[in-house]
């Protein structure tokens, strides 16, 4: 791919691309999120992709750009990068709106002060991604001293090392950072090797469409340290569990590094083989929860520091206070005020903060029912909605119970009396009880708060 390839040029490299990752993502998900998507162009190794909404752009971003940019790549070896924009996907008529996209795109980078890093080819690594740029808090002390401990006893000390947390608190920054410490102690001598689960399934594909699978074992089996990104993405999918555990079996008789992320922890990972699971659970595992305000203000604090930028201690104050779930929400916000001093010559005052975190963080719900929240809070737990719904006081099936009461008044706004004819022909009082304590809990609670975070993720994700 050139850089000055027409509309048919693009349009037939895109669909390649999206004939393949068709392939290894949820047929609803490639449907709602990619199959409208454009490939509007490409310059300077930076390819522009038109998703419909920003919704899809940032789902996109946080769970496939990983696939896209490997399949990208392997058509286009001087494709560095990808950039999404929210764009009408109906094939435009002009070449004039590509050209303002990437104009948009362009001034937003040099405003940003974005560094330019380079994926290293032999590891896969962001260099990008260190120890000394991970702020380390309660929230992820365990994970990262354990990620510490590795580095130097590798293979012997906790493998695999299985790493979990919700969206965006930073599970990707620390197992790469152990992949470029490890590169940086030991240089040639240990050979490291990062790969997102997309990646990996995406591999296979092309290992038996080519039948060549020697030689992708080969692969993924000669090398010392094995870092695995999304693990969860692997799972109900028997060709790639199958392969994993042969990997995973094959690199652990010999002492290799095996590191792992996931968004929950292997026990509630759904449909994933008991064999992977137990594997997974026999090492170390750790997880990282949502960061506290004090780590609120650390990692602001450091993201001004990297791009040399200043705002004043009330603002970095007021937007720690109100962020509190995700560290790339956060950087979002710093995004939106940097454009605002930069473009707009916009003083940052904390009233401006107060508008644009009101403005952004909207989480009103489009076309989600009370169904589908019951349907996502059962698949999550991996019970039945009848049973969900029964009059069984096990804790087991009492505390999702509570939750999608919970739920269902967070999201939706409902009355009790109609929480509770939904959830088993309850009395109100019962979805009151549920809504209090569950309120009570998630604040306290981060195992709990991260739980409800992923299912809301499933609820967005699989709106009806």
């Amino acid at each position: 791919m050139n850089e000055t390839l027409n509309d048919t040029d693009l349009e037939k490299v895109w669909q390649s691309v999206l004939a393949e990752i068709e392939l290894q993502i949820p047929k609803q998900n490639f449907a709602t999120m990619l199959k409208s998507s454009r490939l509007l162009d490409k310059q300077n190794g930076v390819a522009v992709v038109a998703l419909s909404n920003n919704f899809h752009k940032l789902w996109v971003e946080d769970k496939y750009h990983k696939a896209l940019f490997n399949l990208l790549r392997l058509r286009d070896t001087t494709t560095r990068d990808i950039k999404y924009v929210v764009q009408n996907t109906e094939p435009p008529t002009q070449r004039v709106q590509r050209e303002d996209a990437l104009s948009k795109f362009e001034f937003e980078k040099k405003q940003l002060a974005f560094p330019e890093f380079k994926i290293d080819p032999e590891t896969n690594l962001n260099p990008k991604y260190t120890f000394s740029s991970f702020v380390v808090g309660s929230a992820n002390e365990l994970a990262y001293a354990a990620a510490q401990g590795i580095i130097n006893d590798i293979g012997k000390k906790y493998n695999p090392l299985f790493i979990y947390g919700g969206v965006g608190l930073g599970k990707t920054h620390l197992i790469q950072a152990i992949g470029n410490e490890i590169k940086s102690l030991y240089k040639n001598r240990v050979r490291v090797r990062y790969v997102s689960s997309e990646k990996f399934t995406s591999d296979i594909v092309s290992a038996l469409r080519a039948k060549r699978m020697e030689d992708m074992k080969r692969k993924y089996r000669d090398i010392d340290v094995l870092i695995v990104d999304d693990i969860q993405f692997i799972a109900g999918k028997e060709k790639t569990e199958e392969e994993f555990f042969n990997t995973f079996n094959a690199l652990y008789e010999v002492n290799k590094q095996i590191v792992i992320s996931s968004d929950r922890p292997p026990q509630s990972v759904p449909i994933l083989e008991e064999r992977l699971r137990s594997r997974f659970e026999g090492g170390m595992v750790a997880d990282v929860s949502y960061p506290t305000y004090e780590m609120r203000v650390a990692i602001l604090k450091t993201k001004l520091q990297e791009r040399q930028k200043e705002l004043s201690d009330d603002v970095i104050d007021l937007i720690a206070a109100k962020m509190k779930r995700n560290i790339r929400e956060l950087e979002g916000i710093l995004n939106i005020l940097f454009f605002y001093q930069e473009q707009k010559r916009v003083p940052v005052t904390c009233t401006l903060v107060e508008e644009i975190i009101k403005k952004n963080t909207r989480r009103t719900p489009e076309n989600i029912t009370p169904s589908q929240i019951i349907k996502s809070v059962a698949a999550f737990f991996e019970i039945s909605i009848e049973y969900l719904g029964g009059h069984c006081r096990k804790k087991e099936v009492v505390i999702p119970r509570q939750i999608a009461m919970y739920l269902l008044r967070d999201m939706l706004e409902l009355s009790y009396p109609h929480i509770g004819d939904i959830v088993g022909k309850r009395d109100h009082t019962t979805a009151i009880h549920a809504f209090e304590k569950i309120t009570q809990e998630v604040n306290k609670n981060n195992d709990l708060n991260q739980k409800i975070a992923l299912i809301k993720e499933l609820i967005n994700k699989n709106k009806e």
